[in-house]
């Protein structure tokens, strides 16, 4: 039940996470974005961590294991993310990392022979089809965007949702011997950070301009609420629960991201991400049920 819970926690924070971004959404790139992000959230999680002594919690091979799971979840899921969306745009990009929750229980199962109950697999089915149906609803302005071949981001949708499976069942063994979960986030968004620092030798990724301060400030806001404390509650989550138990649970932000828009700008989400909505917590109902 607790994994439940941490993994439920974790999507909030990454909801709240992606309400700070949408605020610099447009003004900073999406690459400076991620490198900003992962560089404040490195140094948050460090300052945390020298203070509660959660270091000592990490071997070795806790940190390969670590590192692994950045190069995968970060490095190339972050990648591919941003190629996903230009490609494809944000509602079709979204539908597609759905696909991280049957991603991540095949390789429970295939890897560490984790698997579900037919309750727990109901579960898990309504959720996807519930955040599938959230994002579905009536087609927001995207941007001009040049036309490119769908099938193309489809694939990197897909490349994005498994990396994010994969970087999640790296993360397990490090969390099953006992690391502390915000020191094991220094190591992942550490890692992250020098990925993107380091592309900065190459001149096609390098920005024109700085972010401004207030930009920088939400960015700073944005890092604590997702990396911070959500990837934090996730890699709690890890050493509690099954991967794809808790991918599926902590992937469910575009459903708890609808009354954090309806507060903030006061747009009501319309028919179909109320019934997605409502899917997403039998689904989650049944999965507790059973933990």
């Amino acid at each position: 039940m607790l994994a439940v819970v941490l993994s439920l926690a974790a999507a909030a924070a990454f909801a709240a996470s992606a309400m700070f971004i949408d605020s610099v959404s447009g003004r900073v790139g999406p690459l400076q974005l991620s490198r900003w992000q992962m560089s404040l959230a490195c140094l948050m999680t460090a300052a945390i961590v020298a203070v509660t002594g959660g270091w000592q919690t990490l071997d070795l091979e806790m940190v390969l294991w670590l590192t692994a799971s950045s190069a995968s979840g970060i490095m190339v899921g972050s990648l591919t993310y941003i190629a996903t969306i230009q490609y494809t745009g944000p509602r079709i990009s979204a539908l597609l990392f759905t696909a991280a929750s049957p991603f991540a229980l095949a390789l429970g199962f295939g890897f560490r022979g984790e698997t579900a109950t037919l309750l727990q697999a109901a579960g898990v089915g309504l959720i996807v089809a519930g955040i599938a149906l959230a994002v579905m609803g009536p087609k927001q302005d995207e941007g001009a965007r040049t036309p490119k071949p769908l099938w193309i981001g489809i694939g990197l949708g897909l490349v994005t949702s498994f990396a994010q499976a994969l970087g999640s069942l790296l993360a397990r063994p490090a969390m099953l011997e006992g690391a502390d979960p915000v020191a094991a986030m220094v190591v992942r968004s550490g890692t992250g950070a020098l990925f993107f620092i380091a592309l900065l030798a190459l001149p096609a990724f390098r920005p024109a301009a700085l972010p401004s301060r207030p930009e920088i400030r939400q960015i700073g806001y944005a890092a604590l609420a997702g990396m911070v404390v959500g990837m934090s509650f996730l890699m709690a989550a890890l050493a509690r629960g099954d991967v794809g138990i808790v991918t599926t649970l902590s992937s469910t932000t575009p459903i708890l991201i609808l009354p954090m828009v309806w507060a903030v700008y006061r747009r009501i989400p319309g028919p179909l991400a109320w019934v997605g909505a409502a899917m997403a917590v039998i689904g989650t109902a049944l999965i507790s049920a059973t933990s």
